[in-house]
């Protein structure tokens, strides 16, 4: 006789012993006798059935952080139970459609590396994986619902609907279809449909709801019979509703668990009625709770800072994008460390997701990215990628702005050294662009000097001449001797004296300790520098 193990993520393992499943856990602990996988060093989310999962975006939008989030847990909860991840474009609202979208949400996956098993442009055993191009198969399917009688035509024009809603909103109702032509006779559809009256088909809502288990909400129940009309499954211009190709298509693409945003929480029950019409087998559902703005207003893609081609432009890494989307969502023992996409698939449990807002605090972005930076500083793989992203960047920025006589240093060493030596201080990749000294050598003029000092060129000379002799190139060694030099000039404060070298190694009055600039630019390029400004300044006679 077999023994079952309930996994609290909705898994189910069967052993022939429980203790052969305790000998394979890396971590565990136990919780009225329900076994709850916080983390595992091998994957043990499985299921008799394989998991299936989908991330199902409307193109009539870029993007936005919300949906990045949907995407991510449905990866996420895949591939710890072993599970396939489909994406499906739900392009049935024709008017709204952007041209783009849907492009950009399959780069933006690309980017993130939240790469679909099957899709449009993988294809799969299940396709079509785009709505508008399965319009036969949901013709096929109403007209089960129509002869079983779950279903019936709604010849009901734009104006009837308008005076109901108007009429509702007068006596402060919440607006709700009638039902009217749940009434009609069969000899009544008849005649309209041979007058060519248009019609949408509507689905009765039973009465006698009953509650569902939510993977996140619990046991759940909503009375949506009491609050709105029986809805549409079909609209008049043949294309399906979400509802009705949402619970088509999950059927028949075997997908077995639904992860979606708690906007669709109330909505369950209709679906889970569909499901009974048909006479199938319902996924198992998991709503994520609301994604919030700091200030308490909810996330919408009206506001354009949220998209994430934003994110990507600006320089942020994908795997810290993740991470701090995870870092407001949770479904993790330990909801703030760093993580990559591979160790948020292992450590992700489904009972750890919080039934909470989630709230953006965009501050923390910045820090997790930076954490990301060094991390991946420590791996060669990564670093690779780092140092050829930072190369592009400069490139692609101030190549186009150097002038007949300079250079642009995209040297892979030279910036795999600032990348070292300037981690702890940038929060992206992007914050280097901004010292623009280290990749061109600045155009300097005597003008650069006027507020310095009168012997600026005996000052320069004299630091070429002990850097020359400096054998150890490095910040501390850097700042002793400069140090010592500048107690060897009388009548030049030590302000201006940093000053001056400052501006001859950048050109900028402000900026990283001069001992840092040195640093970085290495001792063959400081020189340099330190002699264009003092030939720039010496007296014509010396």
């Amino acid at each position: 006789m077999s023994s079952m193990i309930t996994v609290y993520t909705g898994c189910s393992i069967y052993l022939s012993a429980p203790r052969l499943l305790l000998t394979h856990l890396h971590k565990r602990c136990y919780n009225k006798s329900t076994l709850r996988c916080y983390a595992t060093s091998t994957n043990l989310c499985t299921h008799q059935t394989p998991v299936r999962v989908r991330f199902a975006p409307s193109p009539t939008g870029m993007m936005h952080l919300g949906g990045l989030r949907t995407a991510l847990y449905n990866y996420i909860y895949a591939k710890s139970c072993g599970g396939k991840f489909i994406l499906r474009i739900e392009d049935t609202d024709q008017a709204r459609l952007m041209e783009g979208a849907e492009e950009n949400i399959k780069q933006i996956l690309t980017w993130t590396g939240l790469l679909p098993d099957e899709g449009p442009s993988i294809g799969g055993s299940y396709g079509p994986y785009t709505q508008s191009q399965r319009l036969e198969i949901y013709d096929e399917k109403i007209n089960i619902l129509l002869k079983n009688g779950s279903a019936y035509r709604c010849f009901c024009t734009p104006q009837r609907l308008n005076l109901l809603r108007k009429e509702a909103l007068k006596n402060r109702q919440v607006p709700r279809y009638d039902n009217r032509c749940n009434a009609l006779t069969a000899d009544q559809i008849k005649q309209k449909m041979e007058a060519g009256e248009t019609y949408v088909v509507r689905f009765k809502l039973p009465e006698d709801v009953e509650s569902f288990n939510d993977l996140v909400y619990g046991k759940t129940r909503h009375e949506i019979h009491t609050v709105e009309g029986d809805p549409v499954l079909i609209k008049s211009d043949k294309y399906p509703t979400y509802h009705f190709a949402n619970v088509v298509d999950d059927h028949m693409m075997k997908i077995t668990h639904v992860l979606r945003g708690m906007e669709w929480l109330t909505s369950t029950p209709k679906h889970l009625f569909l499901y009974k019409a048909f006479n199938w087998t319902p996924p198992t559902f998991a709503h994520l709770p609301l994604v919030m703005n700091k200030d308490g207003s909810k996330l919408s893609k009206r506001q354009g800072d949220i998209f994430v081609e934003k994110f990507k432009d600006s320089g942020y890494l994908p795997e810290a994008l993740l991470n701090f989307i995870t870092f407001c969502g949770s479904g993790y023992e330990d909801n703030k460390s760093i993580k990559d996409l591979n160790e948020l698939v292992q450590q992700f449990c489904i009972d750890k997701v919080s039934t909470h807002s989630a709230t953006l605090d965009m501050e923390q972005l910045d820090r997790i990215n930076r954490s990301h930076i060094c991390r991946n500083l420590t791996d060669d793989r990564q670093k690779h990628k780092l140092t050829t992203e930072l190369a592009f960047a400069i490139q692609n920025k101030l190549g186009k702005r150097l002038s007949t006589h300079q250079r642009l240093n995209v040297n892979h060493d030279f910036v795999l050294k600032v990348l070292q030596l300037r981690k702890n201080h940038i929060n992206k990749l992007q914050d280097l662009l901004e010292y623009e000294y280290l990749w061109i050598e600045p155009e300097l003029s005597q003008d650069h000097f006027n507020n310095t000092s009168e012997i600026t060129d005996e000052i320069l000379s004299l630091v070429i001449k002990e850097l020359e002799s400096c054998e150890v190139f490095e910040q501390d060694e850097l700042h002793q001797l400069l140090t010592s030099v500048a107690s060897q000039i009388h009548n030049v404060k030590s302000g201006v004296f940093w000053k001056t070298l400052r501006l001859a190694l950048s050109g900028k009055k402000e900026g990283p300790s001069v001992k840092e600039m040195l640093a970085i630019l290495g001792k063959e390029e400081s020189i340099k520098r330190l002699e264009t400004a003092f030939n720039l300044l010496k007296p014509k006679d010396k």
